[in-house]
C-alpha cells in the first residue's frame, strides 16, 4: 500500500511539473506578442507552462488551437483540432484496429516551426502520434 501511495505521488508530481497552469499576468509580454503576431484577434487564452515553454490554448473561428511558444515568444509548434475522418487512412486504420470501440476524445494536426506535420489522437487516456502519412510513431501517456 505504501508503494502505491508513493507511486501516485510520483505520477502527480511528474504531471504537475510537465504542464502547469499560469495566469495571463504571469506570461511575459514578449510571449503574448509572439502569439498575437499569428493570431491577432484571439481572446480568452488559457496559459500553461510546459517544460520551460508557454502553451496558449484558445478557440478561433470555432476551432481549438494550442500554440507552444518559447520564453522569447517564438512559436515552437501549432496544434489544431481536426475531425477524425480527415486523418490519413493508415492512422484511422491503426486506431480502428488497436482501439476498437474506444472513445476518441480529440484529434489534432501538429505542425512544428520547421513545417513537420504529425497527427495526435487521444484515445483510452493516451495520445497516439502519427507521422504526416499516417504511420504510427509512438504513444504519449501525458
Amino acid at each position: 500500500m505504501k508503494k502505491l501511495i508513493l507511486f501516485a505521488i510520483a505520477i502527480a508530481t511528474v504531471s504537475f511539473a510537465s504542464a502547469q497552469k499560469v495566469q495571463e499576468t504571469e506570461v511575459p509580454t514578449v510571449v503574448k506578442t509572439g502569439l498575437q503576431k499569428q493570431h491577432p484577434a484571439v481572446k480568452n487564452v488559457k496559459w500553461e507552462k510546459e517544460d520551460g515553454n508557454y502553451e496558449a490554448s484558445f478557440k478561433e473561428q470555432q476551432t481549438d488551437y494550442s500554440i507552444l511558444l518559447t520564453p522569447k515568444g517564438n512559436i515552437v509548434e501549432t496544434e489544431v483540432a481536426i475531425a477524425f475522418k480527415t486523418l490519413p487512412a493508415p492512422a484511422k486504420d491503426y486506431v480502428h484496429s488497436h482501439y476498437a470501440n474506444k472513445e476518441i476524445k480529440e484529434t489534432a494536426k501538429i505542425t512544428s516551426v520547421k513545417g513537420t506535420v504529425t497527427y495526435e489522437v487521444e484515445v483510452d487516456e493516451k495520445d497516439l502520434i502519427f507521422d504526416h502519412s499516417g504511420k504510427f510513431l509512438a504513444i504519449d501517456k501525458d
